[in-house]
This record gives structure tokens, sequence and C-alpha cells, in this order.
């Protein structure tokens, strides 16, 4: 099949639990990819392979699978659901071209689904709302149409409408034909009938179909013009404005059903090819100055017949070895071709390509614009790289993965241990972009940085069941950072003489807090030559290469400006070197008069409890240094969302199952950076300088 206007490239995201993978089951199913459907609460479903999966009952990366529905490709992506593995989702969303958002029927909008729409707006993939469950008790499809609009701030196009409510939902209206698909309780997506719309459902019915047609015809004016004057449009003008609106982000044509029981799953098909975009029908990538980062106004356009552009998007580790899953835009791949990757300057061969489904495979020989493929045993390739025809180099916008804000320290049991959690480290990294690994000089142990407790947790397992490493796990550690709050206005002088030619700088300079984010700036406002030009990188670079370990309990240091503005030099003594070390013992001597002050990561912290605990929850937060920002209550319980320290959080989930009797969720993502307060960061500084002894 080369014809890209019969692809489709999507993916399934929600929140953790509203049914994600049993929706990729049931469309594998229907497809006829599989003939056993798998069931995730017995963990046997086909997406989630991984054994940490299966056991858990949760998705931890997205897997990809290929199908095909009515004559069309469906390249569609699994993602997880949960907030500490939304760098998943967040690089599947950046090669889709549409995607399926994922409701629970009776948890509507929850915090995750939160996230993954933001990252989903920012990407500006287009999206079908698919609201599930409506077979579980509370399940209200109107509730969460609502929530969408007034949660996510979107516009829902209701597409389907339920026929009976939770044990009683046997079926669907379809709005635009008018019809009701009614399936029998031997549970096979098959066995359904199309009848006539139930007589009490005539009126809802007809005056949501009012509202499809009026919000369909306003993408095309000489339609509304007719539709003004009285006459109707036919289905296949409706479905063409649709697909307009749908593209554009207009509106997000919404469905109900039940994926579990197999209910309504084929209208979400259908809805994929005739209203998701295909490849060609996109915003094209934008190209980037590979130095700047910046957009050069140039864009990959997809063309099989253009030079080669595409980006390696994930890379996995299997039993075959490296896999380095790729998103073609432009141009073709083939077997034995060698292909530029513009990050490194190295050119690859490419040697085994294949079609994924799950953990099987397909080979293949040639691969072209619009297909999503993995290619096996590719040596210098990352995550995010470019990868494109040699005579034609190109960089497409790169990808940025959140900062890991929590760590753990792990030492291996024995010394077989040390050699495999080296190798199985290395390629984890690799994997994942936003789990971090580094080796702590003064104590050799190998800390682990990652989103969240339950992603470490799994980093552990995987590291122990997969690889076969003996690990000993430390308690989980914070990232601190440190900062300035005064400015500071100094000088330093380095001079050493000891036989031979001697050392000599002299520098005058401010030191001040910088703006929020701003890192470390540095600039030079020294006249008449008194520092010389070619020595002001020096002490940019002695400055600098001090951030990495504060003064006060030696955290990153945060946020800093400093200012060169006079000096000295000695003709002969001077050299980079010295205004190097001059400015690193400048940092020492001049932070502690800066009002040095440390700073704790603040966690959004979106809890959800029934309401006869909310009392005890807002109190538990308060007393873990929670500010409540927010209360919103639903149908079936309270939604609260504070602003906590990381601090506070850890073990969190055990407390909240104690105190709201186990019906309590919660999650939460990195917010921002603040002070920390006197009593804490009195203890933070006291134990840090008792590890360092």
């Amino acid at each position: 099949m080369a014809d890209l206007s019969k692809y489709r490239n999507i993916g399934i995201f929600a929140h953790v639990d509203a049914g994600k993978t049993t929706t990729t089951e049931r469309i594998l199913k229907l497809t006829g990819k599989i003939h056993k459907t798998g069931e995730v609460h017995d963990g046997e479903s086909t997406t989630d392979f991984m054994e940490q999966e299966a056991e858990r009952g949760i998705t931890i990366q997205s897997a990809a699978v290929t199908c095909e529905w009515n004559g069309h490709r469906l390249n569609v992506i699994d993602t997880p659901g949960h907030v500490d593995f939304t760098v998943e989702v967040y690089r599947s969303l950046k090669v889709l071209d549409g995607g399926i958002g994922v409701f629970c029927g009776s948890g509507g909008v929850e915090p995750q689904s939160e996230t993954n729409w933001r990252y989903a707006n920012e990407s500006e993939v287009s999206r079908l709302i698919f609201v599930n469950k409506l077979d579980r008790m509370g399940a209200d499809f109107f509730n969460v149409v609502d929530q969408v609009k007034n949660v996510l701030g979107a516009n829902p196009l209701v597409m389907t409408l339920p026929i009976g409510r939770e044990d009683d939902f046997v079926g669907v209206v379809d709005v635009l034909t008018r019809k009701a698909y009614v399936w029998d309780d031997s549970g096979l997506p098959e066995n359904y009938e199309i009848q006539d719309v139930p007589a009490d459902m005539v009126d809802d019915l007809e005056a949501y179909r009012e509202e499809l047609v009026e919000t369909a015809v306003e993408q095309d004016d000489d339609l509304m013009e007719a539709y003004m004057e009285g006459e109707e449009p036919s289905i296949e003008d409706l479905k063409r404005c649709i697909r307009k609106g749908t593209r554009d982000l207009a509106f997000f044509p919404t469905f109900c059903g039940s994926a579990f029981k197999n209910k309504g799953v084929q209208l979400v098909l259908d809805a994929v090819v005739d209203y998701l975009p295909a490849p060609t029908e996109v915003d094209p990538q934008p190209l980037t100055d590979p130095d700047t980062g910046e957009a050069t106004g140039e864009v990959a356009t997809v063309d099989a017949d253009a030079p080669l552009k595409a980006l390696a998007f994930k890379i996995m580790d299997d039993r075959f070895g490296a896999l380095t899953f790729i998103r073609i835009y432009s141009g073709r791949m083939k077997k034995g071709d060698t292909i530029l990757n513009s990050a490194t300057g190295k050119t690859e061969r490419i040697g085994r390509m294949c079609e994924m489904q799950a953990d099987e495979r397909n080979e293949l020989t040639e691969a072209q614009a619009g297909d999503i493929i993995a290619v096996v045993g590719m040596k210098n390739v990352q995550t995010g790289h470019t990868l494109c025809d040699p005579k034609h180099e190109c960089t497409l916008e790169a990808m940025i993965f959140p900062e890991p804000v929590i760590s753990i320290a792990v030492s291996p049991k024995d010394k077989g241990s040390t050699e495999k959690m080296g190798i199985a480290i290395g390629k984890m990294v690799a994997e994942d972009p936003s789990f971090q690994v580094e080796t702590d000089e003064d104590s050799g142990e190998t800390i682990l940085k990652g989103m969240g407790e339950l992603h470490l947790d799994i980093k552990v397992d995987i590291l122990k069941r997969t690889y076969g490493v003996e690990l000993e796990v430390g308690a989980p550690q914070v990232a601190y950072r440190e900062t300035i709050t005064q400015p500071v206005e100094d000088s330093y002088t380095h001079k050493k003489q000891s036989g031979g030619s001697g050392q000599f700088a002299k520098i005058d300079y401010r030191i001040k807090p910088g703006e929020p984010n701003s890192g470390f700036t540095f600039s030079s406002s020294v006249v008449g030559g008194n520092v010389p030009k070619e020595f002001w990188p020096a002490v940019e670079k002695g400055f600098e290469s001090m951030m990495d370990n504060g003064v006060l309990a030696g955290f990153p240091t945060l946020d800093v400006e400093v200012e060169l503005f006079d000096g000295s030099f000695h003709a002969v003594d001077s050299s980079a070197i010295a205004y190097e070390i001059a400015a690193k013992g400048a940092f020492r001597q001049s932070m502690p008069k800066a009002g040095a002050q440390l700073l704790e990561p603040i966690m959004h912290v979106d809890v959800f409890t029934p309401e006869d605990h909310v009392g005890d929850v807002i109190g538990d937060l308060n007393r873990r240094r929670g500010m409540i920002k927010d209360q919103q209550a639903g149908t079936t319980g309270v939604r609260i969302k504070a602003n906590v320290p990381l601090s506070e959080m850890f073990g969190y989930i055990g407390h909240l199952r104690t105190i709201t009797s186990g019906r309590g969720q919660f999650s939460m993502e990195f917010e921002h950076y603040s002070a920390c307060p006197a009593n804490v960061a009195e203890e933070v500084i006291a134990k840090a300088k008792e590890d360092n002894k």
C-alpha cells in the first residue's frame, strides 16, 4: 500500500484506568489482527507485553501496532496513563497525525487526562473523543461531555448517543445517520443489529443532530448559506465538513461505548478513517537550525519522492537487539541504504527494517513517507535525532523532555552485578530520556533519577528481573537546588609565585539573582583592556563550572547573573587558566555573601477523594506544607488541587488509601522550585554535610 491518503497514524491516550489498552485490543480484534482478545486484568493484552505491565495491569511504555480497516492502514500507538510515564505520551504525540482521547464514563476528565490533553494541544494533534465504560456504575455520558467543555476548554461534537445506562447499556445511536446500533448479550463485537431509534430518544437525537449540522456547516460558507435557506446538507457534505473541522481543531467528534463489552468501537474506527487526517493533510514538521534550534522556515513535506527526512522517536531494547522506532516524514528508506544522523554527523547503514506488532515483527525491505517503522541495530542514534539523506542534510524540530525531580541511590550486591548493571543502565537511559543516571564521586554509589516513585520502582524492577542485577536500594532523595537572594559586588585576586612563570589574575565582579528559569548568565563591561578580551571566556567558564556545586550543601545553583566590570592582568603571568581559577575562587568567596538559599521542588498534586473524606485529605495536605489551590465537586467525589513540596509526598499513595478507605487516587507533576523554610533547609544542609564526610 502506497496511497498516503489511506494511512492513519493515531495514538490512544488517557488517564490511568480509562480503558486505553482494552480499546486497543478491541481495535486489533475487529481488524482481524488477533483472534482471541486478551484482557488487561488477566495480564494477557497484546500491547502490554512487559512482565511489569502484565502484573500491575498498567501500561508503562508505548507500543505500536499496525492494522487495516475499510481499506485503510492504521498505525496505532497505545500510550501509558500514569503521570510518571508522560514522556512516552509526549514523544508519541510528536510523531502522530491524530489521536483518540479515551475518558472513563464514571471518572470523567481525570488529572492525567488534562496533562495529556495539554500535550496534544501543544503538538496540535487532531483528536476524537471516546467516552468508555458506559456499562459501569455511575457512568454518565452527558456529564463527561460537560466536563470536556468546562475542564479541558474543548469543544466536543456529539456523534453518538448511548442507549440505556449502566447495566442496561445496550448500544448507541449514530446522530449523523439517525440509526441505532444494538448489540446482543453474546459479548461478540460483530453481533449487532441496525435498528430504528428508540421512540423515547427521538427528541434528544433531533436536538443533537441540529447542533451537529450547525457546527459542521460553519466549515463551508456555501453549505452554510444553503442550510440557512432551509436546504438539508447531504451526509457526504457533513462528513467532509466534520473532517475539516477536526483537522483544524475546531471541535472533537465525540463517541461513546464500552470497549470491554465490545459495544461502539466500530463507529470509532469508522471515524478514524472518516475524520482523522492522513499524513499529507497535517501541517508538515518544521526544520530547525542545528546550532540555535530555531525554525529555518523550511518544512519536511510529506512526499515519498523527496529526499529522506525521518525522526527517531523511541529506542527499545528487546531480545533481538536495539530497536529504533522511526517516523518517516518524507522520502523512502530501503534496506541497505546509508543515511546520515544529522545530530552526530555520522552515517548509519540500514540493516533490518520491520513493522512492529507490539513485540512481534514483520520484516520489510522498504518504507516510505507516512510510515512508522522500527530499524534493528542502529549504533549511535538517540531519541529525537534526525535521520536524513547524506546529500541533503537537515534537522527536524527536537524533543524537549522534563527534568527528573526524584532520585535513589543503588549499589550492586556483588562484583558480578556491577558489570551487568553498567550495561543494563546504558540501554535503559537510551530508551527513556526522562530517566537519568550519575555516579556519586565521593561514595561511589549510582544515583538513579526519575519522574516519580513509581517510575523508579519500575526501573529497579526491570534491572532485577530483565537484566538479573541484584541491587541494594536507598531511600528516595529530592532534587534540591540553590540560588541567591541579594546582589554582591566583590573582588578576587589569584596569584601564585613559585619558580618559573607565575600565575596572576584579578577580577572585579557583581553577582546578582537572575530571572526565574534563566539559569546562568554572564556579561562583561570591562573597558580599557584591564582584563583582556581573550580571557573573558575563561572567567565565564570558571563561574559556570561552579554552578553544579552550590556553597550551602553542594546542590546545583539556579538563576545567577555574573557581570565582570574590572580587574587587572600581568603581561607575563596572566593566562586563561589563572582567570578560570580566580573565577572559581570568587564563586566560593561571594556566594555565601549573596544570601545563598535552598530551593525545593514543588509538585502540582491532584487528589480525587469521595466526599466524606474531603476534610481528612485537606488536613493531611496542610500538614505536608501544601497550599490548596482549588476544589471541584464531581458526581462521584471531589477533586482537590494543591501545590505540595516533593519531600513531603513520599509514600503518599499508601497514606491516601488509608484515610479514604482505599477509594482515593492522586497524580502529581513538577510545578516549580521554591524557597525552603529555614527549619527544613537546616536539616537538609546538615544531612548533606554528614553524607559528604
